[in-house]
């Protein structure tokens, strides 16, 4: 007896101890992920077709952010490099973050719901909806009225967002409870057709101009990047971020499956219909300004998971800072790698995200609900 509760408490010691190293592991790397992108953030305002020394943005930014005098800003900075730094970098650095923030907290959100790792932002037909409001508004010229028309090509494309993932769920809802397989079905059917749609409008358009001005949005680009826009979309990206921060049980529940979560007195569906509305609203709010980005709602989470595991607790924020420090240096490649010229960012991250998804598979370095 007196050998048996020995063990127990070792056991016990042990496991407090592994609880001990894991969490302050944890809390190390979101520090050094904070870290990251803070010094991004200068870095990559300091990278450009214009070279700015990095001192030089760091004090722009932070005389600009708390307001002080510094007076380590040089004379010839002080003009044409806040410019830049100010107007034109800075803002799209910002969308940057939060876009990267956004799609990589869907992209985990959407593979716990639907519990399914090859599923990512775009799964409710976001993109294609998106793409059809996009052409409808750029081919056919109509507009609405109002402070929304004032919006124009974003204000359908996030319509039509929205609307797509409001049918995918009413599709997936129909015969009995929603389930993850219906929702992908429901998924697949709403981006063929939305995609069927889109295909015919540009085929018996005349307008060549609109036919670049869609391809080039579909590729997605953070050109668009202006304070006017930042504050709506940083909203809604950190509400979303706030809430499913403590949803970590409900998500750790959606990965053990249906009847763990009958045990435990959880609705999934309940959840499952909440969860797929709110990853939707944030996701239409980014295709609406950005276009559509794809693979960092996909590759991220995995990532993050092969590092932190699948405890949402550590994975949600993790995947969060990641996600910003990913977007933030893809885009700085992006506008870097064509002299006088920007790349559409779309491009970009498949280019990057493919080989690296392809590589997970092969070496199967993952888990998805497991370690």
């Amino acid at each position: 007896m007196a050998t048996t509760s020995s063990r127990q408490r070792t056991s016990s010691s042990l496991d407090t101890e592994n609880r001990i190293q894991n969490g302050s592991l944890f809390s190390a790397m979101a520090v050094a992920l904070l870290v990251a992108v803070g010094v991004s953030i200068v870095s990559s305002v300091s990278i450009g077709q214009v070279s700015i020394p990095f001192e030089q943005s760091f004090w722009i930014l932070l005389e600009q952010i708390t307001g002080l005098e510094t007076g380590q800003i040089s004379a010839d900075a002080s003009g044409m490099f806040f410019d830049v730094i100010w107007e034109i970098r800075f803002p799209r650095v910002l969308l940057a973050m939060v876009a990267g923030a956004g799609l990589a907290l869907c992209g985990t959100v959407m593979q716990a719901s639907v519990q399914n790792p090859l599923a990512d932002p775009f799964i409710l037909g976001i993109s294609s909806g998106a793409s059809l409001g996009a052409t409808f508004s750029i081919l056919l010229g109509f507009g609405l009225g109002g402070i929304i028309g004032e919006l124009g090509v974003a204000s359908w494309a996030f319509l039509g967002a929205l609307t797509a993932a409001v049918l995918v769920l009413g599709l997936a809802s129909i015969g009995g409870k929603t389930s993850s397989v219906k929702l992908i079905l429901a998924g697949t059917v709403i981006n063929a057709l939305c995609g069927a749609f889109s295909n015919f409008i540009i085929y018996f358009a005349k307008n060549a101009e609109g036919i670049r001005s869609i391809s080039f949005w579909t590729m997605g680009s953070l050109a668009a990047a202006e304070w006017g826009t930042l504050s709506l979309i940083t909203a809604v990206v950190l509400a979303a971020a706030l809430f499913f921060l403590f949803q970590f049980r409900v998500m750790n529940t959606m990965l053990m499956g249906e009847e763990t979560a009958v045990t435990l007195g959880i609705n999934l569906n309940h959840y499952r219909r909440l969860y797929m509305v709110i990853s939707s609203v944030v996701t239409g709010v980014l295709v609406c300004t950005c276009g559509i980005i794809g693979f960092v709602g996909l590759i991220v989470p995995h990532l993050v998971r092969s590092v932190v595991g699948s405890n949402h607790k550590r994975l949600v924020p993790v995947a969060i800072l990641f996600g910003s420090l990913f977007m933030i240096w893809t885009d700085v490649f992006a506008r870097t790698v064509i002299p006088n010229g920007e790349l559409p960012i779309g491009i970009v991250t498949s280019l990057l995200g493919a080989p690296v998804f392809m590589y997970m598979l092969i070496k199967k370095s993952y888990g998805f609900g497991g370690k």
